[in-house]
């Protein structure tokens, strides 16, 4: 499998960044007070400036569109597409025997390579983790697939079990953004509870996105 860049390296990088750190815009980071948070759900309305979203807690929220904002899908891929070298994002959760077992793989486009680089907290399940790394080593053993990454001088061996999701970006445009797709959705909630997103990343050809 070939990883392909977004059409815009400049698109591409902004939008890896603030997805897998949680990070606002350089627009929107200078408002102080406003909420990160991110959305997972699916679209029940849309229209050229709004979504309304029904979220997996259950919650029908209207998210705001952002004056040129960004969308991206994603697409399949395996664990035999992760190389040494290669930049990914994996979402973990400690496991009981010890180390991390992972609950999805984003393989990075090369041109996203350090992007949001560092293991911080993530919501897709309590108490996991969101690590940003590069591929040191890609092994099979006993127990299973394992992939060793580092990031800022640090290591960390991540188990990735049979059937966790793995993708990587694919282009997506405005008219994905269609009742009943399914998004994730990193946005800001201001002081009066109003929601704006700045980039989008949609379920398409039947594949979800699983951050």
């Amino acid at each position: 499998m070939h990883l392909k860049p977004f059409r815009s390296v400049i698109i591409a990088a902004s939008l890896g960044v603030s997805l897998m750190t949680g990070l606002a815009s350089s627009a929107s980071a200078q408002n102080q007070d406003a909420q990160q948070l991110r959305l997972r759900g699916s679209i029940v309305e849309s229209s050229d400036t709004m979504l309304k979203v029904k979220t997996r807690e259950g919650q029908t929220v209207d998210v705001t569109l952002a004056p040129g904002f960004n969308v991206s899908g994603v697409t399949n891929a395996s664990v035999a597409d992760i190389k040494p070298g290669d930049y990914v994002g994996i979402a973990s959760l400690p496991k009981v025997g010890g180390g991390d077992g992972a609950l999805e793989v984003l393989i990075f486009p090369p041109a996203l390579k350090g992007a949001g680089e560092g293991s911080f907290g993530w919501d897709l399940k309590p108490n996991s983790t969101m690590t940003n790394a590069t591929v040191a080593d890609a092994v099979k053993g006993v127990e299973g697939r394992t992939v060793t990454v580092t990031y800022h001088g640090q290591e960390k061996t991540i188990a990735i079990p049979e059937g966790t999701p793995v993708v990587t970006f694919a282009p997506a445009t405005q008219a994905d953004l269609k009742p009943g797709a399914v998004v994730f959705i990193p946005a800001e909630k201001d002081a009066g509870g109003a929601i704006m997103a700045h980039r989008i990343v949609v379920g398409t050809n039947g594949v979800v996105p699983p951050m």
